[in-house]
């Protein structure tokens, strides 16, 4: 008789569970937090930045096969020396061959053993000017793993790819790749907008952040898990 109530019991408690919507976790309900600059966010006090609890940042170099960010080398120097692990990502773009765009960011972004992993920016540009181009999947993804295979064997480190929901949406959804990827998802947990994508590391959450040290908005991030997690993650010690 015993038996049978603990079964009825613990039937009802996981149906009940199961029935229950638990809310996404927030930007909030993590431990690290970080940012992402380029030359909008002009002059920037990284020691202030770094009081503010900012714990990563990275650094916009490079775009396409000749654009250097003209706030790069500055902001590059002046986060670590202010104590903030900092990494450079590239903007891809679509009407220059990727072999130029791997030279054009191991030319500008210097090898340094405390950097950051490097980041691949994948997006679409609606407002490029001189690119409409949006190339099939398949050379899309190809192009991405040229890119991304070189880069980490001149910098010993596995690049992250960052993502919007547009493009992950019309190139990404299920390719298959080794590498970890940091998400745009402004609406919601990216879980919500982004399918077929578990291996997500980083999230920015919002545009319009601020930071004490930085006059204006700012795009904020956070890392998805835990205070050890990141110290393991930096170590290039964690696969999630």
């Amino acid at each position: 008789m015993i038996a049978r109530v603990l079964i009825l019991f613990c039937t009802l408690f996981m149906a009940s569970c199961a029935a229950f919507d638990f809310p996404d976790p927030t930007p909030e309900d993590f431990a690290i937090h970080g940012i992402d600059v380029a030359r909008y966010q002009g002059d920037i006090d990284w020691h202030r930045v770094k009081r503010a609890g900012t714990e990563f940042a990275w650094i916009k170099s490079t775009e396409g096969g000749d654009y250097l960010d003209p706030k790069f080398m500055d902001n590059w120097v002046q986060a670590k020396a202010a104590g903030v692990p900092r990494g450079a990502y590239h903007f891809y773009y679509f009407c220059r061959p990727v072999e130029e765009q791997v030279a054009w960011f191991i030319q500008n972004v210097p090898v340094d053993p405390d950097a950051l992993p490097p980041v691949l920016d994948m997006e679409w540009n609606a407002h490029s000017r001189t690119c409409r181009d949006r190339p099939p999947r398949e050379q899309v993804i190809r192009d991405m793993r040229y890119f991304l295979e070189r880069v980490e064997a001149h910098y010993g480190k596995r690049p992250v790819i960052y993502s919007s929901v547009d493009f992950h949406r019309d190139r990404l959804v299920d390719a298959k790749h080794n590498y970890d990827f940091w998400l745009r998802s402004v609406a919601s947990h990216p879980d919500r907008k982004y399918e077929k994508r578990q291996n997500w590391v980083f999230w920015q959450y919002t545009a319009e952040g601020r930071v004490d040290g930085i006059n204006g908005n700012v795009d904020r991030n956070v890392f998805f898990g835990t205070r050890s997690q990141w110290r393991r993650w930096l170590k290039g010690e964690l696969q999630k």
